[in-house]
């Protein structure tokens, strides 16, 4: 086995592994490379592998075996992936996209995991700048992750086995959670008659200022102490969206903690 690199930490990911030139990557990529899972991950990587001159057969349905194939890459729901990789003739290296599993879910075989971080909407996607959480079995199955990543415009930055579910959770809390926040804004906001575009340059501007300066980012009167106007807002949510309440109690207490560490 591959040693683990450090988990990613505050930074880190900026000094993962830069993007190769497209000709360089489909080179290393082996032959022949098939994707299995025709859901929009699988079918986005496909288009884009195929636009980067890299040849893939697929997106192929679950019961896909890989005879002759040198590599497969699984984009199938966590849960299936292990179900998936058994029906995988043995020869091929097996890869996953899961973000938060491991790659004991591919069996006691060579593999590698490529999880993209970022979402992918029916329309396809575009991957290049975006990080990817990659990890190998061996040095050998590692660098067919890096490889795929490369070739379709990904940074790809190590993540092992025991971080990942860290890993992922942390990608939940930045994107998932986030538009649950901007939700129950947009649904207090429409209390006063207004619509969430109203909140949308607010939060962009919130989002590229931590993005810039970190937790010293944080503005408002919870950093500010004001009390008051924090009990006030209380009020209103109590008053006119209730079942907000609980929410907005848990996002002052972290707040204030983490007001006091920038202090």
């Amino acid at each position: 086995m591959v040693p683990a690199a450090e988990p990613i930490r505050s930074g880190a990911a900026l000094t993962g592994s830069a993007p190769s030139t497209p000709a360089e990557a489909p080179a290393r990529l082996p032959q022949p490379f098939a994707i299995v899972g025709a859901g929009r991950l699988g079918t986005a990587l496909s288009v884009a592998l195929r636009a980067a001159g890299v040849p893939v057969t697929g997106p192929h349905g679950r019961g896909y075996t890989g005879v002759g194939d040198a590599a497969v890459l699984l984009c199938v729901p966590d849960d299936a992936i292990t179900s998936a990789a058994a029906r995988i003739d043995p020869g091929p290296v097996i890869g996953h996209c899961s973000g938060a599993s491991g790659l004991d879910v591919l069996g006691d075989r060579p593999g590698f995991s490529v999880h993209p971080l970022m979402t992918v909407t029916p329309a396809g996607a575009d991957f290049r700048g975006v990080f990817a959480a990659v990890d190998g079995s061996s040095a050998a199955a590692l660098s067919v992750g890096e490889a795929l990543s490369r070739s379709v415009g990904l940074r790809p930055v190590r993540v092992a086995g025991r971080d990942r579910v860290a890993y992922h959770a942390a990608a939940s809390i930045a994107a998932n959670y986030l538009v649950t926040v901007e939700a129950a804004a947009a649904e207090l906001l429409a209390t006063a008659g207004l619509d969430r575009e109203v909140l949308l340059p607010l939060a962009r501007a919130a989002l590229e200022n931590w993005g810039r300066l970190g937790p010293a980012a944080l503005t408002g009167p919870v950093a500010r102490g004001d009390t008051g106007t924090v009990a006030g807002h209380r009020a209103a949510v109590v008053d006119r969206v209730p079942e907000l309440v609980e929410l907005l109690d848990a996002l002052v207490a972290a707040t204030e903690r983490l007001a006091d560490r920038v202090r």
